[in-house]
């Protein structure tokens, strides 16, 4: 088992989900990953992990989200995940400060400071992202600075911060509703 696989496998199955609809995700995960040890790589099966990351402003009213250039539609930052990665939470950190230009922390966790998942997502994908057919994403929550700004890299249209009261319409559908859990991540790490 790859180091990386290992931690994977370790960071889901230590965490504490917070539904039976996360945990039934979770268990989805880890049986696609024991008959699939490959399900860590874009070049693995058609169904993979990808890594990503809610970005906030330090108060937690505003998210910095990507319009994607492949899907067209605001989302999260995110992507699969590579051979330098050394932890799911280090590929989600990759991955949002690339596609953001900016500095990020992950915030929210364990005792031990590890970053804790705050969102999994399983979805079917369409044609434009080539051999990929799903991604089963692990989410984090980050901050960046109140005043950062951010670039617009190769894989979108467009960077920007949004109220987390006023989304753009053409918002991932489901973000909605999966947004609440990592706001929550945020505003308990900064009480704690």
């Amino acid at each position: 088992m790859s180091d990386l696989l290992a931690d994977v496998v370790r960071t889901l199955s230590a965490w504490s989900p917070p539904d039976d609809a996360q945990s039934a995700l979770r268990a989805n995960y880890l049986a696609h990953l024991a008959a699939h040890p490959n399900g860590i790589w874009r070049e693995g099966p058609p169904e993979h992990v990808t890594a990503s990351c809610f970005v906030f402003d330090p108060a937690g009213e505003r998210t910095l989200m990507t319009l994607h250039r492949k899907g067209n539609f605001w989302v999260q930052f995110g992507g699969h995940l590579e051979r330098g990665d050394a932890t799911l939470a280090g590929a989600a950190l990759r991955e949002g400060t690339e596609e953001s230009g900016v500095a990020l922390r992950l915030v929210g966790g364990d005792l031990a400071g590890a970053p804790a998942i705050v969102d999994l997502n399983r979805h079917a994908l369409p044609p434009a992202f080539g051999r990929c057919r799903e991604h089963l994403d692990v989410a984090f929550a980050a901050v960046a600075d109140a005043d950062a700004v951010p670039a617009v890299s190769d894989e979108s249209h467009d960077v920007a911060w949004w109220p987390l009261d006023a989304l753009p319409d053409n918002v991932v559908v489901d973000l909605p509703v999966r947004l609440p859990a990592a706001v929550r991540t945020l505003r308990l790490a900064a009480h704690s």
